[in-house]
């Protein structure tokens, strides 16, 4: 890493911020910012592979290769008249998809920006990041789960034009139902979501059970973790069953949507998790020797989510960060250390529960799935 010649793209606008549901909901879009003023803080765009690329709105062509024609004309007046009768029925009104001044407008912008990302890769970086992006429960003809368009299924279709296969692997702690749902009847694209599991959070889907549809059977690979689950855990699921499956698939391009919500003190979350089981996961992604078009996903406490992904984008650079948070950012924000100095306690009980459960999880998909992609299980 941190070779000469390397461009590594990290796409943001202050525009993006725009995306906002009002101060209650727990997106909060102050997160984008306040991880671009760590990074700068740290000097990492100084670095000689680091480029700041402002991203353009996504065109409608390309939203129209994920959604409805009727979805998108019906989310275009939204922000600016709160009485739409059709506002419901595409999953809007309060709760988790309130309406906002400007919301298609925002909409597209967020989603242009993981365009973007994937087209700086398509052109030939190394890697390219989009945390405003990652907004994976979208479905077809509705809004769900804080995202308005699946940004993820529209940068995988955008790459499909150039890759033959491509990997979408999401470690966020939510199941990323709205991108394998856009994929699980086809083989071109391999799922691999990494998730509490749907008995315990939203959206209630995810179980190793479900691998596709179809020509897509064996290509949506699903990894549930029991609540209260931790990094050793959590880290032998994900080594015992995704590097396997993508070495044996060798996908020309990889999508990861870098989630940070598992980590353990998100608010809307259950896992355990610290940056650094989480951060590992990141350096095996990036370590598959694809291109990786990374995007960011969920993260509701403000610390960690702007924690974690500025210590992905340092990791894409080959940049080792001090654990001491520069002082002006520490004074303004309240955050002193990068890296969590203290690990969650997790009782016996849980430990159990969730070591039982991840060792099923393994059991299924490699009874279920390796057979299929001439995995020995």
């Amino acid at each position: 890493m941190g070779s000469s010649g390397r461009r590594i793209p990290f796409v943001y606008s202050d525009r993006l911020t725009g995306y906002d549901m009002g101060p209650q909901h727990p997106l909060k879009p102050v997160r984008l910012r306040m991880t671009f003023e760590l990074l700068s803080e740290y000097g990492v765009f100084e670095h000689e592979a680091a480029v700041i690329v402002e991203p353009e709105p996504a065109a409608e062509e390309d939203v129209l290769q994920a959604h409805r024609p009727d979805y998108v004309d019906a989310v275009r007046p939204l922000g600016n008249d709160k009485t739409v009768p059709d506002a419901r029925r595409y999953g809007f009104g309060p709760g988790d998809n309130p309406l906002f001044p400007g919301i298609f407008e925002a909409s597209l912008l967020y989603t242009g920006a993981s365009v973007t990302a994937a087209r700086e890769v398509a052109d030939g970086a190394d890697i390219a990041f989009n945390i405003s992006g990652g907004l994976h429960h979208a479905l077809r003809d509705r809004a769900s789960g804080f995202c308005i368009f699946n940004d993820p299924a529209i940068a995988v279709h955008s790459l499909l034009h150039k890759f033959k296969r491509i990997a979408y692997i999401d470690i966020d702690a939510h199941h990323g139902d709205g991108v394998q749902y856009a994929f699980h009847d086809r083989n071109d694209v391999l799922t691999i979501s990494i998730h509490e599991s749907g008995q315990s959070l939203f959206p209630g889907t995810g179980f190793a059970e479900d691998i596709g549809l179809g020509d897509g059977i064996g290509y949506s690979v699903n990894l549930p973790v029991a609540p209260f689950t931790g990094d050793e855990i959590w880290l032998r699921v994900f080594e015992e069953i995704v590097p396997p499956l993508v070495e044996s698939y060798g996908p020309e391009v990889i999508v990861a949507q870098l989630g940070a919500d598992g980590h353990f003190d998100d608010p809307l979350t259950h896992l355990n998790l610290t940056t650094a089981a989480w951060l590992e996961a990141v350096k095996t992604i990036l370590g598959f020797g694809s291109p990786v078009v990374a995007l960011g996903g969920g993260g509701y406490n403000l610390s960690s989510v702007t924690r974690m992904w500025t210590l992905a984008y340092a990791t894409m650079l080959g940049v080792e960060l001090s654990d001491q948070i520069p002082d002006r950012y520490a004074q303004q924000y309240g955050i002193r250390r990068l890296r969590d100095a203290i690990s969650p306690v997790i009782s016996a009980s849980q430990q159990r529960y969730a070591r039982d459960a991840a060792d099923e999880t393994i059991r299924t998909i490699r009874r279920l799935v390796f057979p299929i992609h001439g995995i020995c299980p």
